[in-house]
């Protein structure tokens, strides 16, 4: 078996480190297209450092607000055009994975022409705009993949653009940006990069780079679920900044697992929650991933051993366990839904890309075991 490790993007970690390395700015490009969300960014502070460091520079830039969560295709093409249009040569994305993946893609289409039809193909020119990415919320880890998720209306899910083009040629990560999150996003967030981490090691192009970064990552969000515990308890806890940097780098980690791994089962399963239910992404992972590595422990238990000692669990029911403390009530969903979404999810990629595929049948069962019917 060939093993294999490519990441090319350049990380910097540490309080004010945008400020600090505003000359990294003049070496992507001369005018920057700032992509991200309406209002996060300018109340946790990342997009006034940026504008900050642009201007410390000579550098001029415009602003493109207008991604949602969930970004869809229309959005990066107004985007892109956008760029093309005010003749921007490179991208600032700052937000959680919706504006960094809408600023990857608004990347690739400002740089070539690619119609809709073709945009998930993977068959790109060897053209993209330069890329800083600013990471407000600790668990996609998009700011170290070469991945772009999109909402797909035609084929009803998420749908990835995947390519080395997209991985992102610096990232700033300054756990200050975090801080002005609620409990129930810092905790779905984290349970995001958990099923990162986790997928990663159940996945048929894990590798022991990858089985390493893992095993940190899972490691470091582990420390923090009794904090996570305490916080869904009492309304007067906050989280400290070396709590919010230990899950920002568990994030980052977790991201440089997928890159090289891809996602599993749970992705696939997941994405049609996001898409039909509206559950945010993190929760739809964690509402799944125990009741998928139970599967796992049945039919690779040294494989499911090796991360739930990651944990300091012993089996499966552990981890399940504590996700339901985590997540609380789980939302309704009838049989219908239930197998129209195995349906969407047994064609996707992520199957394929599980050490332990499971069937139409399995992801019933799981389905019915993660919802209230």
């Amino acid at each position: 078996m060939t093993n294999k490790y490519y990441m090319p993007t350049r990380v910097i970690i540490g309080k004010d480190c945008i400020t600090k390395h505003s000359e990294l700015f003049l070496t992507l490009g001369k005018k920057a297209l700032i992509v991200t969300g309406a209002q996060s960014a300018k109340q946790n502070g990342s997009e006034k450092d940026v504008k900050t460091a642009l201007e410390a520079g000579g550098i001029p830039y415009l602003v493109f607000d207008k991604v949602m969560s969930n970004p869809t295709i229309a959005c990066v093409y107004e985007g892109a055009a956008l760029a093309k249009e005010q003749g921007v040569d490179f991208i600032i994305a700052i937000g959680g994975g919706s504006p960094m993946d809408a600023g990857k893609a608004i990347a690739l289409l400002a740089a070539q022409d690619i119609e809709e039809e073709n945009l998930f193909s993977g068959n790109y020119e060897n053209r993209v705009l330069p890329m800083a990415l600013v990471p407000t919320t600790a668990g996609t880890g998009s700011e170290v993949t070469q991945y772009s998720i999109l909402t797909n209306a035609k084929a009803q899910t998420k749908t990835s653009i995947a390519s080395d083009l997209l991985f992102p040629t610096v990232t700033f990560l300054d756990a200050k940006y975090t801080e002005q999150l609620g409990v129930v996003t810092t905790i779905n967030t984290a349970i995001d990069a958990l099923s990162h981490a986790v997928e990663g090691m159940l996945s048929t192009r894990a590798s022991i780079v990858s089985d390493a970064l893992a095993v940190a990552s899972i490691r470091t969000i582990m420390k923090c679920v009794p904090d996570m515990l305490q916080a869904l308890q009492s309304s007067e806890f906050v989280f400290n900044q070396k709590q919010r940097e230990q899950l920002l780098q568990a994030s980052l980690m977790a991201g440089m697992v997928i890159a090289q791994t891809g996602t599993t089962a749970v992705h696939a399963m997941g994405y049609s929650l996001t898409y039909f239910k509206d559950i945010d992404h993190g929760r739809a992972n964690g509402l799944l991933l125990g009741v998928y590595l139970k599967l796992v422990e049945k039919v690779e238990p040294e494989l499911a051993g090796r991360i739930l000692a990651a944990m300091n669990f012993s089996e499966a029911e552990q981890l399940l366990e504590l996700l339901n403390r985590l997540l609380g009530e789980k939302e309704k969903i009838s049989s219908e839904e239930i197998k129209q979404y195995c349906k969407l999810a047994i064609q996707t990629k992520n199957i394929a890309n599980s050490v332990v595929q499971p069937t139409e049948e399995d992801m019933r069962t799981m389905l019915t075991l993660s919802f209230t019917i």
